[in-house]
């Protein structure tokens, strides 16, 4: 009896041990469990916010790029005047020397002394180049007028006291240029196309006649636009292999000619060079091309477009990404729901167990009739 009452003694305190065992390692799994999820879906939304930030940067810095690109090299503001010098059977051409030293072209303002005083003879021009030295007629400058003045010893000349130029050449003569004095070619003078504005003189004193001219002025709406490269001037034979800007000398080194036996010809070319205030050349967006040839507008849409699909990529990208996460995170609460109720059933039942089985007041009871036995048995 006692060895019986003992044994249920010990299998009651090891029931009620086991069963509140488990109900502090249920609770303990479901707080882990809801206190992971929690963290891991912060961590969820700090990336995405992190790649949504980088994103953007990266958009930022892409658009900045592509409208960097975007370079005003200030090309010309008037393009190259384009003619042809006259060849042999066309109306303005006129002679060629024997000796191949020179060509000849028909200029209307051309001009022969009378009476007729010798065989000096000379030129005096002008020619117009843009900012990269490639000849224009002046279209970009209208309105403007360059005026020459020249000694009294050329007064006769319809054309001089002064020589006066109206720009556009185009608009106001037939004849733009006359003369191809720069440039080489297979021809004895010139590059084959015509580049100068002259008057002509014929019939001077080839023995001390002596032509002269002063600085030119330039009057007109765009007359700071226009600005004296120099002057090239020589009594010996003309070398047209010569860049007009880069030989132009400054008038202290020019100014005119005397004739003198074995130097009957003079000329001289004033070169005159387009230069536009900053503020004249279009806007960059309008001129500048890219290499294709597309325009730089084009380029910058196509960029901004591509951006802007990129960007919606991303939100979408990131929309889904957050769905995701979120139906993930549902997902685990209703899992930790689950274990929570699970659990409680577990608590439910083994209270259930526990007041189907005997407390320990029962326990007491059985100790107090083993003592009582006990008692008995040493009477």
């Amino acid at each position: 009896m006692i060895t019986v009452g003992l044994c249920l003694l010990v299998s009651g305190l090891a029931t009620a041990g086991a069963a509140a065992g488990t109900d502090s390692v249920s609770t303990s799994t479901v707080i882990d469990t809801a206190e992971y999820a929690g963290i891991d879906g912060m961590q969820d939304e700090s990336e995405q916010t992190d790649g949504g930030g980088e994103n953007a940067t990266d958009g930022a810095n892409t658009d900045a790029d592509a409208h960097a690109d975007v370079r005003n090299p200030q090309p010309p503001i008037e393009d190259e005047y384009v003619e042809e010098a006259p060849e042999r059977g066309d109306e303005y051409f006129e002679a060629i020397a024997a000796d191949g030293r020179w060509i000849s072209y028909t200029n209307p303002r051309d001009r022969y002394r009378s009476p007729y005083l010798g065989e000096g003879s000379g030129k005096i021009c002008m020619t117009l180049v843009n900012e990269e030295g490639e000849q224009i007629v002046g279209e970009t400058v209208p309105n403007t007028t360059v005026t020459i003045p020249t000694s009294d010893s050329i007064d006769w000349h319809s054309y001089a006291g002064p020589m006066t130029v109206d720009l556009p050449l185009t608009e106001h003569y037939e004849r733009p240029y006359d003369a191809d004095q720069f440039g080489t070619s297979d021809l004895p003078q010139g590059d084959g196309y015509m580049d100068a504005h002259c008057i002509e003189i014929h019939g001077m004193p080839e023995d001390g006649g002596h032509v002269g001219y002063d600085e030119p002025r330039i009057d007109g709406e765009y007359a700071d636009w226009i600005e004296v490269a120099g002057y090239v001037q020589t009594q010996d034979t003309w070398d047209s292999d010569i860049d007009p800007v880069e030989a132009a000398e400054p008038y202290e080194e020019a100014g005119g000619w005397t004739y003198a036996e074995g130097d009957s010809h003079g000329q001289v070319v004033i070169v005159l060079q387009l230069d536009p205030p900053a503020d004249a050349y279009p806007d960059a967006e309008e001129t500048v091309t890219n290499e294709t040839g597309a325009d730089a507008d084009t380029e910058i849409e196509d960029a901004d477009t591509e951006l802007e699909a990129e960007s919606n990529g991303t939100e979408t990208d990131d929309a889904d990404e957050e769905s995701e996460d979120a139906d993930d995170e549902r997902a685990d609460e209703n899992d930790g729901a689950e274990n929570e109720t699970v659990s409680a059933s577990e608590d439910d039942e083994a209270s259930s167990n526990a007041s189907q089985m005997p407390g320990f007041g029962v326990f007491v009871a059985l100790a107090a009739l083993a003592g009582a036995i006990l008692a008995r048995g040493r009477r």
